[in-house]
């Protein structure tokens, strides 16, 4: 029977897109002022990951302790909610609807290793969360994930595969639980 050999490992394939200053120059960037939890305006924020050629819609909302790892690798809608602690290791994509909520230490995770292979080989693959879609605390969306549109994943969920639209998952992993059924406000 085979075992992990991790001198064997290489991710060397993988490319982040920019070179290594400004990769360093990032870091300090994110650690001081979108990481900062003791950074509670959202402005400061929202340039930075701008500057650093992330995608960013209207009136979008990123509270203290977001990591964002690419920020070039980034797209968010407008109306879009992050909260606090969210984890965006964005080795791929994550394309990021309007009008959504990541709830308080989501996790958003692009990569994964292959358990089956002795080398550890990384694997990455994109998210996507289309719009009106709720992400509960606590809940880590993996690699491929699709949440369509309008869909919710309960706290502390696994969200893998696709997401139904207008569905409501949770577990681990998230499976179907029933309809979101969205009222108009009562006046």
């Amino acid at each position: 029977m085979q075992t992990e050999d991790l001198t064997e490992y290489n991710n060397s394939w993988y490319k982040t897109g920019k070179n290594p200053l400004i990769r360093v120059l990032l870091y300090f960037t994110n650690l001081i002022v979108v990481r900062n939890r003791y950074q509670p305006i959202c402005y400061p924020k929202l340039v930075c990951l701008r500057l650093f050629g992330a995608k960013i819609g209207k009136r979008v909302v990123v509270k203290p302790g977001v990591n964002i790892k690419y920020p070039w690798k980034l797209s968010v809608g407008d109306n879009t909610w992050i909260g606090e602690g969210v984890w965006i290791d964005n080795l791929s994509m994550v394309m990021i609807g309007k009008n959504c909520c990541l709830s308080q230490g989501v996790m958003l995770l692009c990569g994964n290793h292959r358990y089956d292979r002795p080398q550890f080989d990384l694997e990455i693959k994109p998210i996507v969360l289309e719009d009106g879609v709720w992400i509960g605390a606590g809940t880590m969306v993996c690699p491929g994930c699709i949440a369509q549109t309008h869909a919710v994943v309960g706290a502390m969920s696994l969200a893998v595969g696709v997401i139904k639209p207008f569905s409501i998952y949770r577990g681990n992993p998230a499976v179907f639980i029933k309809q979101r059924i969205i009222r108009q406000a009562e006046i």
